[in-house]
């Protein structure tokens, strides 16, 4: 079975988004944690969360991802900044157990000029300090394009993070096709290449969830724009590829293509006709 979904908003409400996510054909979703742009969350609501679970239990949803705001910046050369990364994953973390044993994801940060080795010792400091034996949700680290000065952009970056991280075993890695494209590994002409490396590089058990997005701008182009699928740079024939391949096949693809509702249906229906 193809488990697919695309992000959905929590304006409205937990149980909102898992309505509306069957009503598109998906099995499972991404949404953001809080305000993306900033570090506001809405307060618990039990009841809905509830609602939701029942939900995603009575329809077989695959793990959920939730994402963590895009200003968190665990590497940042402000310390407040850094600060408040950590209240922000630590916050969000707590309220993942009340939808238990499914995936959040972040990106690793920029770390602003003060070199890699600073960024990576500064992020994994963070995960060990907010990280618990007892959470059971797993936190990924999501692959990026290389724009600027991110860390993510290669394998090796991600690795450096994992292998310093305590509690190895609440740990992961998300897996974005546009941005590992834009960052130069070549998922068109050599998909089976790119899956040895991360295999070699990271262990392709700590894979858990792939972006699956095409990409407006070619191949090692550092830009990091989505594109609807088979309108970009990667193509549907590559896509297909991707979502079929033994090794990627039962993980859980999550759509971040520049859509809204219907089109995000249109693409989940095109994309389970050509899983085989």
């Amino acid at each position: 079975m193809l488990h697919i979904g695309c992000h959905l908003s929590t304006s409205k409400g937990y149980q909102h988004m898992g309505k509306a996510a069957l009503q598109i054909g998906a099995n499972t979703f991404q949404f953001f944690t809080r305000n993306p742009r900033g570090g506001k969350a809405k307060a618990i609501d039990e009841q809905d969360l509830a609602g939701l679970q029942a939900m995603i239990n009575e329809n077989e949803f695959a793990k959920l991802l939730a994402h963590a705001p895009y200003t968190l910046n665990a590497c940042s050369a402000d310390e407040r900044i850094r600060k408040f990364a950590i209240e922000m994953l630590e916050g969000d973390l707590a309220r993942m157990e009340y939808l238990p044993h499914n995936l959040y994801n972040f990106h690793p940060g920029s770390h602003v000029n003060q070199g890699v080795e600073v960024g990576v010792t500064f992020i994994a400091g963070m995960l060990n300090q907010i990280l618990k034996p007892e959470q059971t949700t797993t936190v990924l680290l999501e692959t990026m394009a290389g724009k600027g000065s991110e860390i993510g952009q290669n394998f090796e970056e991600l690795q450096q993070i994992l292998s310093r991280v305590k509690l190895i075993d609440k740990m992961g890695v998300c897996l974005d096709t546009c941005h590992i494209y834009d960052a130069g590994y070549d998922i068109v002409n050599d998909l089976d290449g790119v899956l040895a490396e991360f295999d070699s590089v990271i262990g392709l058990e700590k894979l858990y969830a792939i972006h699956l997005n095409d990409s407006m701008n070619p191949f090692r182009s550092h830009k990091d724009r989505h594109a609807k699928i088979d309108n970009g740079f990667i193509g549907l024939e590559a896509i297909t590829r991707i979502i079929n391949h033994p090794q990627l096949r039962n993980l859980p693809f999550f759509l971040e293509t520049p859509n809204e509702l219907d089109g995000y249906a249109e693409e989940i229906k095109l994309l389970r006709s050509v899983y085989k």
